[in-house]
């Protein structure tokens, strides 16, 4: 593989991975947030308006960021009705050959995300619960979580082209 594209896996992945391993610590802010919300509501009987809101807009940062970080690992599910039964190769060029449907499938999703997200910032969009945050931070990460999945679906695309032609890329995870 060319070295251009030798060094774009490398960055991306090690990009992704310090990214994804971050993003897993805010699961225990996610709980620290409900918890309080609990304790709020049933020993001082003072419920929170805004702590559902801020959970689910921390659950959606989290999946969204950890997106890339779950591929490059090889944990997102898969039909494994004949993949098993195939070669390294055989796999490799069929997961290069579907993947080109998920960056087409990502490339839309980011063209939405930066859309809503340019909305969300010239209007100053605003959700429409009693809290009502402006909208747009959380589409910002949204949409930074959908470009860290497209750059991490591009790297994995180049690794199983390699790996159909034969190839291991440096830092390239075996199965």
């Amino acid at each position: 593989m060319p070295r251009i594209i030798t060094l774009y896996v490398r960055w991306v992945d090690a990009f992704n991975r310090v990214v994804g391993r971050i993003v897993m610590f805010m699961i225990f802010v996610m709980i620290g947030v409900l918890l309080f919300a609990s304790v709020s509501r049933t020993a001082f009987n003072s419920p929170l308006i805004w702590s559902i809101e801020v959970s689910q807009f921390m659950m959606a940062a989290y999946y969204l960021l950890g997106g890339a970080y779950a591929m490059q690992m090889g944990a997102h599910v898969r039909m494994d009705l004949f993949y098993s039964r195939w070669s390294d190769r055989t796999r490799a060029l069929v997961d290069a050959l579907t993947i080109v449907l998920l960056l087409v499938f990502l490339g839309a999703l980011l063209a939405g995300g930066i859309s809503s997200t340019e909305y969300a910032l010239r209007y100053g969009e605003k959700s429409y619960t009693s809290w009502a945050p402006p909208l747009a931070p959380i589409k910002i990460v949204m949409t930074f979580g959908i470009f860290l999945m497209l750059l991490q679906a591009f790297s994995t695309f180049f690794k199983d082209v390699a790996r159909a032609r034969g190839v291991v890329l440096e830092g390239e995870r075996l199965e």
